[in-house]
């Protein structure tokens, strides 16, 4: 028996990966193997690396009402040693910053940071770049996408120049095209310029059909995937609520169900936005939660599932290097696989069309 002070090794029980070479072909251990391999695909250039890190720097680019809600709720949440704001009106970042400080005594210990030269973000994890011009009345959102581009070729390249070991998250909208702009302008793998996408829609899609069914939002499981916007595609055929397909249960049941009512469904999420926007001016604490979300699955190595806006070349049969969102491994190298969804013959369609939206968006963007 081991006395205090004696040099002890604890040892495991049974490691299933150490085991795993013991056992023969067709064994549980293979076939997890062969369905990781399957289920998750890399994108192509990516470059995953397992190397942790003791502490986690946090940046956050824009100290609007986004911002600062992702600022917020990653402080509460506890998610990083250090957080740094950049902004260019020097006087808000400053007011900004010491309103958070000022919370110390009731918040978990994080060294605040701001200022407007970029050097404050050296050696950061994650870069959140929330700055950005905002969609004008009448204004196409090609007009608003060339507007940002202008804007992220001043932030990107200084990000990277301070942070080259970076993950960059994009929130500012239209996030799919401007997640495309930051991967050009960046020079990083794909795997680690990743975009909000359709996470935030996918949570208003769980929280709605939660609502009306009355469960907990945690036990229903479904993807809004494509553009976030107008031609984002709903996953019906594999929404289940406490791992019941609804679906295949109301084929199973013979209950009779209208294909306009999914259809309105899906317009009450996309509209969701809009109607926040309508009634207190802007949208804030869903999407910073939405963010915290993120940050967590990155920094610690969660490999939660997330519908992120990625470069979806090459998956569903879509051709053009487009970003939209697919659901994808999430953990400390960004993008660790995207998960290759089974889709319905219409659900497909769908996607692909979105994706053909957002390339021809990109091929006109001047970068």
């Amino acid at each position: 028996m081991a006395t205090i002070g004696q040099n002890t090794k604890s040892k495991f029980v049974f490691n299933w990966r150490e085991e795993e070479a013991k056992h023969e072909p067709g064994s549980a251990f293979e076939l997890t193997d062969k369905v990781a391999n399957q289920l998750f695909k890399s994108i192509p250039g990516s470059s995953i690396s397992n190397v942790p890190r003791r502490t986690s720097k946090v940046t956050v680019v824009g100290v609007g009402n986004v911002g600062m809600a992702c600022a917020q709720t990653i402080l509460t949440q506890d998610l990083c040693d250090e957080l740094a704001l950049v902004d260019v009106v020097e006087e808000k970042l400053k007011g900004e910053m010491l309103d958070l400080q000022h919370a110390a005594a009731f918040l978990p210990r994080s060294k605040i940071l701001a200022d407007t030269d970029y050097k404050v973000t050296a050696d950061s994890d994650i870069c959140i770049v929330t700055a950005g011009a905002r969609q004008r009345e009448g204004e196409s959102r090609l007009a608003l996408v060339e507007k940002n581009v202008s804007l992220f070729k001043k932030i990107i390249p200084q990000l990277v120049k301070h942070s080259p070991d970076t993950i960059l998250l994009i929130i500012s909208n239209p996030v799919d095209a401007l997640t495309y702009v930051a991967y050009k302008l960046s020079g990083l793998p794909p795997n680690r310029v990743i975009g909000s996408g359709t996470n935030l829609d996918s949570s208003r899609f769980r929280w709605l059909l939660a609502d009306h069914l009355d469960v907990n939002a945690q036990n229903v499981h479904g993807y809004i995937v494509g553009e976030h916007g107008d031609s984002s595609v709903p996953l019906w055929s594999s929404v289940s609520v406490g791992g019941i397909p609804i679906i295949s249960y109301l084929k199973q049941r013979h209950i009779d169900y209208n294909p306009d009512t999914l259809s309105e469904l899906h317009r009450i999420v996309v509209d969701g936005a809009y109607e926040v926007i309508k009634l207190k001016g802007y949208t804030s604490w869903a999407i910073g939660y939405s963010v915290a979300s993120l940050v967590k699955s990155v920094l610690r190595d969660q490999r939660r599932i997330h519908p992120v806006s990625v470069c979806s070349q090459g998956f569903h049969g879509i051709k053009d290097q487009a970003y939209l969102s697919l659901p994808a491994e999430i953990g400390r190298s960004g993008i660790i696989g995207v998960m290759d969804s089974p889709l319905t013959d219409e659900e497909r369609e769908q996607l692909q069309k979105s994706a053909k939206t957002m390339a021809e968006i990109q091929k006109k963007l001047d970068i």
